[in-house]
């Protein structure tokens, strides 16, 4: 794991903040999987069925709700958009177990894609075409720092696979 992770500015407008945040735990993710087998990048540790495949799986399904279903009203993309969440709570991550690591970090990086171009031009305080479960408008700005609290917690778990896998820690 020897990737320079993007830098975050001490000094910016509250969007390029968020913005830069957010790449940041992006790729923070994306370098906890650099290196490793496909074996390795399936590896379960201690109690959990968490794996970093599952992790990769899993958020590429979160920037698709979050930017394309909850701020604009469209589909997840095809490979996501038709899972079985009665059959499998877990879908999302079970689904990429038996691909092709390249193939699931294509899934993950056009859904990185597709959210930063759904929200380029949208400003932080418009609403989202889809609401909350409660019924309330959900903001761009409250996506963001979600996404950015969604991301910095599984990064936490990817330290503690990744680290179990082979013993590197994170920088």
């Amino acid at each position: 794991m020897a990737t320079e992770l993007p830098k975050i500015p001490f000094e910016a407008d509250e969007r390029t903040m968020l913005l830069a945040f957010l790449d940041y735990y992006r790729a923070a993710l994306r370098e906890r999987c650099a290196g490793l087998t496909p074996e390795q990048f399936r590896a379960t540790h201690g109690p959990t069925t968490l794996t970093l495949i599952r992790l990769i799986g899993h958020m590429a399904y979160v920037e698709g709700h979050w930017f394309r279903v909850v701020l604009h009203g469209l589909d997840h993309v095809d490979e996501l958009k038709d899972l079985d969440w009665a059959a499998d709570q877990d879908a999302e991550m079970t689904m990429v177990e038996s691909w092709e690591d390249a193939a699931v970090f294509d899934l993950y990086d056009r859904a990185i894609a597709d959210a930063d171009e759904r929200m380029a031009d949208v400003p932080l305080d418009a609403v989202g075409v889809k609401p909350s479960r409660s019924g309330e408008n959900i903001s761009l700005r409250w996506i963001l720092v979600h996404m950015i609290e969604e991301y910095a917690r599984h990064c936490g778990h990817a330290d503690l696979i990744r680290e179990s896998i082979d013993g590197t820690q994170a920088p």
